[in-house]
């Protein structure tokens, strides 16, 4: 914990003062001896000073502590969103993503992960969806309005992509998608001024690597490139120029495998036997690459259990940065209860005269 008044909180050492001269003039009270006529009133007065008669001070102390640490306005480190946070998520919806090792079916598991994904995010976080197969579309553009995300991958089905599998093409697409966003919010106070060169360039194109940029991507594939005009690589090159880390995820297992069509790729066959079947296992060597050039991490899942948990894990951390939140509502408020809880046993235990 820190603070941000930290000299405030010498105002304890002035409390801390101010409750030894109480307590030292009681004890000089106590040394003067008063003569009692009444013995009745003399039992009261004594039974008044047991110890239910010190706790409503103490707690009145207790809560003015709270409270002037409070006043130092104290900060703790969680993590806290990024400035212009923006998540692109890529699914892969080519055949290959109806095969059933992963139940009810790798791409029935990756929409509940995403939707687990949606859950943990944070309000202000922007998602984006990509969905790609032999070509990329882009389902919704990056928003704050996670129903809107949330319903297009309800309805992934619908968006028409051809076959195959472009990984490349996929994170082009999710790393233009991420520069437009990024350069829209771009105010011109931002801009940096490069007079050398007699032109200007964006926050996002002038920053360094150093630090991951307000975009990430999270790219969900089954399997290896068979169609599109960059290879994956070339895609993770350009995600690691534009500073976007990419998480990948490696959803399948080698024992996957989809019905072969009527002209011998994959399809619909459900009657189809085991030797009309074609094997689909996943390529995590190629996801592995790419989350290592751009800086981000590689995830397998074999189950629907382990991608749930892995995207809820993403969810709770991508789009945030550590930070230090101020949490000083929360010592006013232990103070307000420490003065209500003083002052309720105060009318209860304080000394009356009979």
């Amino acid at each position: 914990m820190s603070f941000q008044s930290p000299w405030l909180l010498f105002t304890l050492v002035v409390l801390a003062a101010a409750i030894g001269l109480w307590l030292y003039a009681e004890r000089r009270r106590a040394r003067y001896a008063v003569r009692f006529t009444n013995m009745d009133v003399l039992a009261s007065v004594v039974s008044g000073r047991s110890w239910p008669r010190l706790l409503p001070p103490v707690l009145f102390a207790l809560a003015l502590g709270v409270l002037l640490v409070g006043l130092a306005r104290p900060q703790v480190e969680r993590m806290v969103l990024k400035e212009r946070a923006t998540v692109i998520l890529v699914i892969d919806t080519s055949r290959s993503m109806q095969a059933e090792d992963v139940e009810p079916s790798r791409l029935g598991a990756a929409q509940e992960a995403v939707r687990t994904f949606l859950d943990q995010a944070p309000d202000r976080l922007r998602v984006g969806l990509v969905v790609f197969a032999g070509e990329t579309q882009v389902a919704t553009p990056p928003t704050r309005d996670h129903e809107l995300v949330r319903t297009a991958v309800d309805e992934i089905d619908t968006f028409l992509v051809f076959g195959g599998t472009a990984i490349g093409d996929a994170l082009e697409t999710a790393v233009d998608l991420g520069k437009r966003v990024t350069e829209a919010e771009l105010s011109e106070e931002e801009e940096i001024a490069l007079a050398d060169l007699g032109a200007r360039r964006s926050f996002a194109q002038a920053t360094s690597c150093d630090e991951p940029g307000p975009v990430s991507i999270l790219f969900l594939s089954d399997g290896a490139q068979t169609r599109g005009i960059l290879q994956p690589l070339e895609g993770a090159a350009l995600a690691r120029e534009a500073c976007f880390p990419v998480f990948t995820v490696a959803l399948g297992t080698p024992n996957g495998t989809i019905p072969r069509g009527p002209f011998g790729g994959g399809g619909f066959n459900p009657g189809g036997s085991d030797s009309q079947r074609i094997p689909i296992p996943p390529d995590p060597e190629t996801l592995r690459q790419i989350a290592e050039i751009t800086d981000g991490e590689f995830s397998e899942a074999r189950t629907a259990d382990a991608l749930e948990n892995a995207y809820e894990n993403l969810g709770s951390r991508l789009g945030r940065e550590p930070g230090e939140t101020e949490v000083t509502f929360l010592f006013v408020a232990l103070a307000a209860g420490l003065l209500v809880a003083a002052g309720v046993l105060g009318v209860f235990v304080a000394p009356r005269l009979p």
